[in-house]
Formats: structure tokens, C-alpha cells, sequence
């Protein structure tokens, strides 16, 4: 299963839950797709999707995907990263109207330096970084920032 999440920024996310939806319409992702789409107005044809739900349930999809999708949201990356899954992270942009500016780029850029995830700045090139996925480790060792801030997450949660 492939999670796609975009948080609770206030503002949507068209232009990814659209993309990964047309790639699921067309069939270039077989596998099912579940997406937390927040406040993005573009409604999913082709994916299973809800706007909001309880952190317990976001923890409990991050830890069932293959692949997680995300924005570059601080805490939905970190929440995505304790979960040790193939990451790829798409940045809102401002120019899109998706975000105030365009600091996701930043974290997005560091974490594909780092290896931790596959940066899509262009989506265009969203269907290349799923079927590059498996190049990334998926046992990879969190950082001790990392760590300490998915047990703060965990314990928040209730788990």
C-alpha cells in the first residue's frame, strides 16, 4: 500500500493528490493507494481518501505502507521517517499557491542528500521516483533527533 499524505496546512495540495491519482487511473501504480488529503478540494476518482483523521490512524498507515508520499511538512516527515518506509517528499510550493514560501524545499533537499528520501521538486518526475523507490535503504538508521521525536509522537498518541 502506498500512503500519500499532505497534513493540515491550511491550504490544499492539488497538483500531488492529482498527480498520484491520475498515475493510479492510468495504471502505472497497480497497488492500492490510501490518501489523507486534508484540505486539497481536488477529490480522488481513483484512490481511497479521507481529509482528516486521528494521529493514532496516521501512525498506524505510515506503519502499514510500502512507500509513504508526503509534503515536506516537518511533522509529517518525522512521522514518516520513524517507520524506516521508502520516502518520497514533493515540497508545496508558493507559486502554486500551496504554501506562504517555499522553505519545503529546503528540508526536502537535505533529507534526498542525506538519503533518507527521494525529492520530487518537478511533478512530472513523480512516476520515475516511485519506480526508483527501492534504491533508497529501507533499513536505514534514524538519527538520534529522529528517534527522540518519534517516541515524544508515540507517547502523545497513546502508544
Amino acid at each position: 500500500m502506498i500512503f500519500v499524505t499532505v497534513g493540515t496546512h491550511t491550504q490544499g495540495f492539488e497538483r500531488l493528490i492529482k498527480a498520484v491519482d491520475e498515475l493510479v487511473g492510468g495504471g502505472k501504480i497497480k497497488e492500492k493507494v490510501v490518501m489523507q488529503i486534508g484540505n486539497t478540494k481536488y477529490e480522488p476518482e481513483n484512490c481511497e481518501y479521507f481529509r482528516f483523521e486521528r494521529f493514532k490512524k496516521i501512525l498506524e498507515l505510515n506503519k502499514n505502507a510500502r512507500v509513504i508520499i508526503t509534503h515536506a511538512g516537518a511533522g509529517c516527515v518525522i512521522t514518516a521517517l520513524q517507520f524506516r518506509k521508502p520516502l518520497v517528499i514533493v515540497p508545496r510550493y508558493k507559486k502554486f499557491g500551496e504554501h506562504v514560501n517555499d522553505h519545503q524545499c529546503d528540508l526536502a533537499a537535505a533529507l534526498e542528500r542525506e538519503k533518507k528520501a527521494i525529492n520530487v521538486s518537478d511533478i512530472s518526475g513523480l512516476e520515475a521516483a516511485l519506480k526508483n523507490i527501492g534504491k533508497l535503504a529501507k533499513k536505514r538508521k534514524n538519527g538520534a533527533l529522529v528517534s527522540k521525536l518519534a517516541a515524544y509522537l508515540n507517547q502523545q498518541a497513546g502508544l
